[in-house]
């Protein structure tokens, strides 16, 4: 396990660059005040917004009365709340936390030194827990088992790929489509900078357990298929080569094994009297071939559609 160093450099170390903390909230009512004095305490004169999604436990009061800047998203779902967080608000740096008290504060400073020294546009915050609450087995297992998905198909930049802490760019935030409606939201900012190849890192910050009276919101089963479904869904339209090639194969081996007894009795006796195994395997290679057609055709479609994306990423002028 990594080392955790805390780090803190002055006020005035990020000189005049519009800090804003992104915490996205729903039924905090328990933790939302302290994060907020938190991150006032580590980043002074940082913007922090909480935006409530439909809580029914007054943490959008709680918030306003701790001093952050609250709105709310009415679409239910964390995917939604980034995606306005990132239409509505202009900053220079976005932090992006929770708001359940888990992710530690004092580290955010760390975070966004690493992105402006390095010039990065990505920094995520590595959980680093010893507390057995803190991360439950099921959710580490689920996280090895998609971190190490997107990392063989991907790149293997980051082990903690669904993370909640992440410090941002600008033409990171002004270039993402944001199109995940829920907890699948980390894994298209994950593979978003790892597909247009943009300068990124991850560090170890601690990662606490919630507080008593304080619930997750993430089902183990439901949204780990969710994320997995959303892992596909990406490799389908950012590997199509990779996706459909596979089932081209996949046709041609099934065909080949069904055709082996039918040509074996055509060459012994010179009748084809399997006609329905022949018809079916015939019909297996014209879905490999139909497959293996459709991926060449959507890699160059994927390869035209990355550079525009990459245009855009560019045009985002660099403000760190």
């Amino acid at each position: 396990m990594p080392e955790v160093a805390e780090f803190r450099p002055s006020a005035a170390a990020f000189g005049k660059k519009r800090i804003a903390v992104l915490l996205p909230c729903y039924n905090e009512a328990v933790t939302i005040a302290q994060v907020v004095a938190d991150f006032q305490m580590s980043l002074p004169g940082a913007a922090i917004y909480v935006y409530d999604n439909n809580s029914t436990d007054g943490t959008g009061a709680i918030a306003r009365a701790a001093g952050a800047i609250v709105r709310i998203e009415r679409r239910q779902g964390k995917g939604n709340v980034i995606r306005r967080m990132f239409a509505d608000i202009d900053a220079d740096i976005y932090v992006l936390a929770d708001g359940d008290g888990t992710y530690s504060a004092l580290f955010a400073p760390m975070l966004i030194d690493a992105l402006i020294t390095d010039e990065l546009d990505f920094v995520n915050g590595s959980r680093v827990s010893t507390l057995s609450n803190a991360y439950r087995p099921g959710h580490q297992f689920g996280n090895r088992l998609l971190s190490g998905i997107v990392r063989w198909i991907f790149g293997p930049q980051f082990s903690d790929m669904l993370s909640g802490y992440k410090v941002l760019s600008r033409r990171f935030v002004k270039s993402f489509p944001a199109m995940s409606s829920g907890f699948e939201t980390e894994t298209e900012l994950a593979v978003h900078a790892l597909e247009l190849r943009m300068p990124c890192a991850e560090l170890p910050t601690p990662y606490s357990e919630r507080p008593e009276g304080s619930v997750s919101k993430l089902n183990t089963v439901r949204d780990g298929a969710r994320i997995l479904l959303m892992i596909v869904k990406l490799i389908k339209d950012e590997r199509p080569l990779m996706f459909f090639g596979l089932f081209g194969l996949f046709f041609f081996a099934v065909a080949a094994v069904l055709m082996v007894p039918v040509l074996a009795t055509y060459f012994a006796t010179g009748l084809v009297p399997r006609l329905p195994t022949a018809v079916l395997s015939l019909g297996m290679v014209l879905l490999g071939f139909l497959s293996i057609f459709t991926a060449l055709i959507l890699d160059m479609t994927t390869r035209a559609r990355r550079e525009i994306k990459r245009l855009i990423y560019l045009s985002v002028g660099r403000i760190l």
